[in-house]
């Protein structure tokens, strides 16, 4: 009998095809007891606490690069008495119902970024077949009962961290998203980001930081925006979101909706002066929007005490904004404008959720990603001018 692609994994814990591997023990990694699983290309951690992917270290040659943010209070003894998201905070997350959660909905009172982000992940497995390994986690939630299946892929040769999650068992509507958080160099717009076509941006509506409570903002609440490269401020004029570190002192958020007509949807980041970029890919009509949560030490507040700098959530989600799961599921103005900020869950059938994380070299010259082609056996980087640049990578992950 032919076996499949491990990349073509049905529902867990149907792996009949792959070799099962000793698993891995946990470990003590930032503070988190964690799992291991490497390539020679790439190596990460995820947390049992949150099931956080981070640290996360690709090899670019004789370089080990670590693009992803750990919160600088990890391993503070007073990190335990915050909630585990924070305690743990680093690399990227999983969330389910992505958001504050503030605000009930319908009895269900779901905790910052869900269940999947805070509560104590199962490992089921560690797989591999033909060069790709999978590490298998599950949960079960509570707050709405279902099961979720974390499936971390590496593949030999790609610098590149493949996420599915498996959502089986649950009703009705919920909003999900991917939390990856990236650490700038100290040095102003060392970062330039760029994303595949939006067809519409805003600011959050509401004062997302409040002097009274220690918080500080800068972007005008509410503005709409059609480039990144001119967003209105509070106090007048407008400011380039694509170059980052800027607005030291300020926390600001904004919201991008992708293009759904796109054959797949990207968010990357050029570090010229690092020779390299990061980049992230996924189906615009699955995650349908960009959330930049930009964290440059406006919060004073503990644990954040203004130390928290040069960091950028990058945060592919279905969702309104970081509101959570009461107001993603009710008309809001963004899915008034015929924009769904939430998707329907059917008991009998399972929803898969795909997100791929890559890191590539870029040469000389090479300041900012304009484009990403698909190109066989993987993508193309294609910066205003200069040399493109291809990189090995299973886009047909995404289930286009």
């Amino acid at each position: 009998m032919q076996t499949k692609s491990v990349f073509m994994f049905p529902p867990p814990p149907v792996f009949f095809y792959a070799r099962r591997m000793k698993k891995p023990k946990l470990q003590k990694v930032l503070g988190q007891p964690s799992w291991h699983l490497a390539t020679k290309n790439v190596e990460l951690f995820v947390t049992r606490t949150g099931g956080h992917v981070g640290p996360i270290t690709f090899q670019l040659g004789r370089r080990k690069i670590q693009p992803m943010s750990v919160a600088p209070w990890c391993q503070e003894k007073s990190a335990a008495s915050l909630i585990p998201l924070l305690h743990a905070l680093r690399g990227d997350f999983f969330c389910l119902p992505f958001g504050g959660n503030a605000k009930p909905w319908r009895g269900e009172k779901h905790p910052p970024h869900g269940e999947t982000a805070n509560g104590v992940w199962d490992i089921e497995a560690l797989l591999t077949d033909h060069g790709t390994y999978c590490l298998h986690l599950s949960m079960e939630t509570k707050v709405r009962p279902g099961t979720v299946d974390k499936l971390l892929f590496l593949r030999e040769g790609h610098t590149a961290v493949y996420c599915r999650h498996l959502l089986s068992g649950f009703r009705g509507p919920i909003n999900p998203g991917h939390h990856a958080m990236l650490r700038f160099p100290d040095e102003p717009g060392s970062g330039i980001i760029s994303t595949s076509r939006f067809v519409y941006g805003q600011v959050f509506p509401e004062d997302f930081e409040r002097p009274e409570q220690g918080g500080y903002s800068i972007l005008k609440n509410g503005a709409v925006f059609d480039s990144l490269e001119k967003v209105p401020l509070r106090t007048g004029g407008a400011t380039d979101l694509t170059r980052y570190p800027a607005r030291r002192g300020f926390e600001d958020l904004v919201m991008i909706v992708a293009d759904e007509q796109l054959p797949f949807a990207w968010t990357a980041v050029a570090f010229p002066g690092e020779g390299y970029a990061w980049f992230a890919l996924k189906n615009p009509r699955v995650l349908r929007n960009t959330v930049f949560w930009i964290s440059n030490g406006g919060r004073h507040y503990p644990p954040w005490s203004g130390r928290h700098v040069n960091v950028m959530g990058l945060e592919e989600v279905t969702a309104y904004f970081h509101y959570g799961l009461c107001e993603s599921v009710q008309p809001n103005p963004i899915s008034k404008r015929g924009h769904p900020t939430c998707v329907q869950l059917e008991p009998e059938q399972s929803f898969e959720i795909d997100y791929i994380m890559a890191v590539a070299p870029i040469p000389s010259g090479f300041k900012q990603v304009a484009k990403i082609e698909p190109v066989k056996n993987g993508v193309c980087l294609v910066p205003p001018r200069g040399r493109p640049v291809n990189v090995p990578l299973a886009l047909e992950f995404l289930d286009l």
